[in-house]
């Protein structure tokens, strides 16, 4: 018998607030957490912006030795984890741990670790790099880290889908835990991916923002003036449960998942195919039985680039017809930038948000629309709406797709 699943915990780490209380009402509010690179290794850069933090709290969750052999987007998950955890009101001592998993990824990974150690061997000979090295960089240790720390047992999964990954993680935990084999599951991403190399890598591409002396304004999803996204780094994650153990030890439900949908475009790296994503959400409303005519929000994929806007804009007329003209749209990456891996969690965690006080983010800095970009994508001010059930995209390069849908909860 396939079971309902929950979310009962949620946690945020990002430029826009390191908690979901503060995150919510910034994102509501329309603020932008991109701002300029102070570092002399940016200044040759051609995008010299960020959604980066400088006021971290590590030391509210991660003593002093633990946090030097840890990543930056581990320390990030683990905080985020920490918070899902407590919200949800977990008795960590009388759950059963052999029901309860960790499915969290990450796009880059330790990317900075990498770095970091390359330039002690290049420097001083293999003996400078690190011991830690290994476990730091590789991208399945946020959910190990935090697998140890509580001493889940359950399942651990730890996808690598680029921008999908965060939506892929959360649903292929819902999958886990609809079909039996799990209680509950933290899931979602992390990612720490600001250094001088990624953005080096990127602005090859022109696929990020050059509006460097307007930061705030900088990413700008389906703007006629939009030239690219903007990286930032973060973490967010959910504490997802199963319905009835979720009434039974009292929780607090925050809303619910009922679809999921993923697939590829099979076409090319990094060119979407609208087709592929229309199916994910397609799949997604069917295996929550949703009605295309209900849904009314989307938290759109959104990234700022100028294909990818029309691709996804494409996507949702495809997926919806008529409909589309009726739902609200938005890219909260107007705000927090684009997470990558941690994009996911960030953006189901609003989507929740949205659901449980009918309030839908906007997309800011959409001053001049795209002429083919011209859904209701809730421009420069959050807007009331009662809604019941709302989707979450997630695309990614290679082709990945992955589609959530949530339903708000009746309690």
């Amino acid at each position: 018998m396939e079971r309902r699943v929950v979310v009962t915990g949620t946690g945020v780490i990002s430029s826009l607030g390191h908690d979901v209380n503060t995150f919510w009402e910034n994102i509501k509010n329309g603020k932008s957490g991109i701002r300029q690179l102070e570092s002399e290794e940016y200044s040759k850069m051609a995008t010299r912006i960020g959604g980066y933090m400088t006021d971290f709290p590590v030391e509210q969750y991660i003593d002093k030795k633990d946090a030097g052999r840890y990543d930056l987007f581990t320390q990030y998950a683990y905080a985020a984890a920490k918070q899902a955890l407590d919200q949800a009101n977990i008795d960590i001592e009388t759950i059963n741990k052999d029901r309860v998993g960790v499915y969290i990824g990450s796009g880059i990974g330790g990317i900075d670790t990498i770095l970091e150690n390359h330039t002690r061997l290049r420097d001083s000979g293999p003996r400078r790099v690190s011991p830690f090295m290994i476990p730091m960089m590789i991208s399945n240790m946020a959910g190990g880290i935090i697998a140890i720390k509580y001493g889940f047992r359950g399942p651990s999964f730890s996808p690598v889908s680029a921008c999908a990954t965060g939506n892929q993680a959360i649903g292929e935990a819902f999958l886990n835990i609809k079909h039996g084999y799990s209680d509950a599951i933290l899931a979602g991403g992390a990612e720490a991916p600001i250094n001088p190399l990624a953005f080096a890598g990127f602005s090859r591409m022109r696929a990020m923002s050059t509006q460097n002396e307007t930061p705030e304004q900088a990413s700008r999803p389906f703007d006629e003036k939009r030239d690219g996204f903007v990286m930032s780094e973060g973490s967010g994650i959910l504490f997802l449960e199963e319905y009835e153990h979720a009434k039974e030890r009292g929780a607090t439900i925050l809303g619910e998942i009922v679809g999921y949908g993923s697939t590829t475009d099979a076409y090319h790296i990094t060119s979407p195919d609208h087709t592929g994503a229309a199916h994910a959400m397609k799949l997604a409303l069917e295996m929550g039985q949703v009605d295309p005519a209900s849904v009314g929000y989307i938290n759109a994929h959104g990234t700022s680039t100028p294909e990818g806007d029309k691709s996804e804009t494409n996507a949702i007329k495809h997926t919806f017809g008529a409909h589309a003209y009726k739902l609200k749209v938005s890219s909260t990456k107007s705000m927090t930038g684009h997470l990558f891996g941690a994009a996911g969690g960030i953006e189901a965690i609003i989507t929740l948000n949205s659901l449980m006080d009918g309030i839908l983010p906007p997309t800011i800095n959409l001053d001049n629309p795209d002429a083919e970009c011209d859904l209701d994508y809730v421009p420069n001010h959050a807007v009331s709406a009662p809604i019941t059930y709302a989707l979450s995209n997630g695309f990614g390069f290679g082709g990945h797709n992955a589609v959530l849908a949530f339903k708000k909860i009746q309690q």
